[in-house]
């Protein structure tokens, strides 16, 4: 089992160090279709690869999915990259929300930079993989935040979030974090 781990964690720690090695197309780019968000919706994707949910996180539904609260500067490239693509055997869906979802909608949440992180993410055992903009948001108690450094995407990591919600993250994402919050 370990030799068959081994190369297929090799690749997605490849794929993840590309995605680094991407600049963007400027220091303020973030328009909706720009090369960021192409990278960035390449990373969530990658990051489900690295991520461990508890089975009752994953629910008894047939998909897995990438929820967008608030505008989604995505602007339907998530759509494309996660299509055909599945997560611990289930299909991956994006969801676009206008509100809070009800606790075990997402398993993934990206949370747009003008809207709150919703309180159920704060509970001890909520098992969401919250994901945002800035160091500021996993300072903030997020798990993941896109930070652009040296005109290159990258992320910060509250391990501290990720481990009391119930996320096991592997050490390979850890190890390509720029910052990981213990």
């Amino acid at each position: 089992m370990i030799s068959r781990i081994r190369p297929i964690a090799a690749v997605v720690l490849s794929a993840l160090l590309l995605a680094l090695l991407v600049p963007t197309a400027s220091p303020g780019a973030g328009a909706p279709g720009s090369l960021e968000y192409a990278v960035k919706a390449t990373y969530l994707l990658k990051f489900t690869r690295f991520i461990v949910w508890p089975q009752a996180a994953l629910g008894t539904g047939e998909s897995f999915n990438i929820c967008i609260l608030g505008s989604d500067p995505f602007d339907g490239t998530l759509n494309q990259v996660v299509s055909g693509e599945e997560v611990a055997g289930r299909r991956i869906s994006v969801q676009r929300l206008e509100r809070e979802p009800a606790p075990g909608a997402c398993q993934v949440l990206y949370i747009g930079q003008h809207e709150g992180r919703p309180r159920f993410t704060e509970e001890p055992g909520s098992a969401v993989l919250t994901i945002g903009e800035g160091s500021d948001f996993v300072r903030n108690g997020g798990m993941i935040g896109f930070v652009i450094d040296n005109r290159r995407v990258t992320f910060d990591i509250n391990w501290r979030a990720a481990e009391t919600s119930g996320l096991k993250l592997s050490s390979g994402l850890l190890t390509v974090a720029r910052t990981v919050i213990r």
